[in-house]
């Protein structure tokens, strides 16, 4: 069970939340990298440092734009006690997604109210795996940050949320909702998640087949999610 679903179920939920339901989304994303030149496998045309949404829904091209950018997160020169760098394109670009101990996929959770048009992104520097920092906005301190430029924040004020989309300016535009539909919200973004990785074992076979057990398994790492999940 994710650490945010809370014992509250939603038939607790006052009814003004049916609204909320139907205007505010969340949704995992992936900051993604320039694949312009990229010609390892096929990828999806992409605005380099955009966000494309992980969910069950991606193109085989998309998947591959995803895979490409948390391989190339984590396309460095190996440390001492690491195996060297393989001499071939494909084993030298996969290398650190392979064979490094901590693993950074840049993004996090976009938060849209659909209704007035505001939308809470992950700034610089956050990554997927600190969705579990939520946690602390439902059941810890009731606060949280995620990232920088912008500097979203996220803060518990009694049983509801508000959400500021860059907590570094004083006008900056909030999202609000109650503290159940958060977590009925953030659930439903660990199920996508959870969908896009069992896309990643299919592709990883067609593409990287001489890897595609520990890429799959990288992959799964990288955006924090369970192997017993994916």
């Amino acid at each position: 069970m994710p650490l945010w679903v809370s014992g509250r179920s939603e038939s607790d939920t006052p009814r003004r939340i049916g609204q909320t339901a139907r205007v505010i989304e969340i949704q995992p994303v992936l900051e993604i990298r320039a694949p312009d030149g990229f010609a390892l496998w096929p990828v999806a045309g992409a605005e380099p440092y955009g966000f494309l949404r992980l969910s069950g829904a991606l193109s085989p091209a998309e998947v591959g734009t995803a895979v490409m950018s948390i391989a190339a997160c984590n396309d460095c020169e190996p440390d001492d006690g690491l195996p060297p760098r393989p001499a071939d394109p494909l084993g030298a670009f996969l290398h650190g997604l392979l064979t490094l101990d901590d693993l950074f996929a840049a993004g996090g959770l976009r938060v849209t109210d659909t209704l007035h048009g505001r939308t809470l992104l992950p700034g610089c520097c956050n990554a997927m795996d600190e969705r579990s920092d939520w946690a602390e906005v439902v059941d810890g301190s009731g606060r949280a940050t995620f990232g920088h430029d912008p500097s979203p924040l996220a803060e518990r004020l009694g049983d509801r949320v508000r959400l500021t989309v860059d907590s570094d300016q004083d006008d900056s535009p909030v999202i609000e909702l109650p503290v159940t539909r958060l977590c009925h919200l953030l659930a439903c973004a660990e199920r996508d998640l959870t969908d896009f990785t069992h896309l990643v074992g299919p592709w990883a076979a067609r593409h990287v087949p001489g890897r595609a057990a520990a890429t799959t398994a990288a992959v799964a790492r990288a955006l924090a999610v369970r192997q017993g999940d994916a």
